[in-house]
Order: structure tokens, then C-alpha cells, then sequence
């Protein structure tokens, strides 16, 4: 199967609502947590993950703090702030927006645009 990959600028959107669903966890679970409720059909590397971390804390979304992963290695552990969970929320509502938007452009049928322009 082939690897699929996620629409730009949609990854922030994703490890933000990991978070929120899945609590605290370090980078690896996230990427893991991203594959398993994808089917495996999203598949990402650390350095991508690693990027999303560092972009989200940054802004303040995401907070870290070290701690033992379940296999006794210390690990950075990552969870949702507040201004995450309301940045989660704004920017659900604009993807479910683009979405809907999109299936709407989708549902469109060949001459139906057009068909009340008078051709002459």
C-alpha cells in the first residue's frame, strides 16, 4: 500500500486533537497514536512529528516536561494547553468549513455551473 501523506498545514491540527484525545505522551507515542487511528494509513516520521512539537510549543499550544517512557528510557512528554485546546477549536471549525466547501465544489456536475447562462 502506498504511503499516504497529510494536506498541508493540517498536521498541527492532527497531533493537537492527539493530544486531546489521547493526554499526555511523547513524541513516538504520538507518531504512533497518529498511525493507529489511521488504519496505518498515515505513517510519519520523527523529524516530521519533532517539527510539530517544536512548532506547537512555541506557540504556546503544547507544554513538555521529562519524564520515563513505559520502557524505562527518559523521554519528553508533551500535552495540550489551554490555548491549544482553543486553538484546536478554531481551527476545527475552519477545517470542517474547507471541508464542507470542498464537497460542495465536488458534488458539482458537469454543465450544472453554467447551465443558466443563455449561449448564443
Amino acid at each position: 500500500m502506498a504511503k499516504r501523506t497529510l494536506i498541508p498545514g493540517t498536521l498541527d491540527l492532527v497531533v493537537l486533537q492527539v493530544f486531546l484525545a489521547g493526554g499526555r505522551q511523547h513524541g513516538f507515542g504520538v507518531a504512533r497514536s497518529i498511525e493507529k487511528i489511521s488504519s496505518n494509513e498515515l505513517q510519519l516520521n520523527q523529524g516530521t512529528i519533532h517539527a510539530s512539537l517544536i512548532r506547537l510549543k512555541r506557540r504556546g499550544w503544547i507544554q513538555s516536561e521529562w519524564g520515563t517512557s513505559e520502557n524505562n528510557r527518559k523521554a519528553k512528554f508533551y500535552e495540550i494547553t489551554k490555548p491549544g485546546r482553543m486553538q484546536l477549536t478554531a481551527a476545527t471549525r475552519q477545517w470542517e468549513w474547507f471541508s464542507n466547501l470542498i464537497n460542495h465544489v465536488l458534488e458539482l456536475r458537469e454543465g450544472i455551473l453554467f447551465s443558466s447562462v443563455v449561449h448564443k
